[in-house]
């Protein structure tokens, strides 16, 4: 494995914006990256390299960013983690709910492009983000920002039209 430190440097800014983009918030994606490194660091040999190391450290940022949202109390049960989503044998589980599924429908017919189209690449196509950033002719972490964009996009809406 690489020196950390050559690591810290090569993917810190990837991962701040990742985390950016998720949490609307410099002061908690910078908290979220710096924790992002302590774990990766002391887990780095866990890294079996089955995916690139920036994919590794946006999934570690990812689910620290879903633990502070749970530990701050503000999933209130209406977001889609996308780890639920790509992790759901049968995506229809999450929209047998009539009710919910109107919602989401509602909200994501209400917010503009390419955010619709990604979110719904991702979620209803089940496209990788490598074949989402394909059909746009852009990169795997473009689809991937964008997607996340999209689903707080989605989830400021729920929880606004649920207040």
């Amino acid at each position: 494995m690489e020196d950390f430190d050559a690591v810290f440097r090569a993917y810190y800014d990837d991962v701040f914006r990742f985390l950016r983009g998720l949490t609307a918030s410099e002061t908690l994606a910078e908290e979220l990256t710096q924790e992002t490194f302590f774990r990766a660091f002391r887990s780095i040999d866990d890294y079996r390299g089955e995916s690139e190391l920036r994919v590794w450290l946006c999934s570690i940022a990812r689910n620290l960013y879903y633990s502070h949202l749970r530990k701050e109390k503000h999933l209130t049960g209406n977001e889609i983690p996308e780890d639920y989503i790509a992790d759901s044998a049968d995506l229809t589980e999450l929209i047998a709910d009539k009710e919910i599924a109107l919602q989401l429908h509602r909200v994501l017919h209400s917010i503009r492009e390419p955010y619709k189209e990604v979110f719904s690449l991702r979620v209803f196509g089940e496209l990788s983000f490598c074949e989402i950033g394909d059909l746009f002719d852009k990169n795997e972490h473009w689809a991937c920002v964008t997607f996340h964009r999209a689903k707080a996009m989605i989830n400021k809406q729920i929880k606004e039209e649920s207040e």
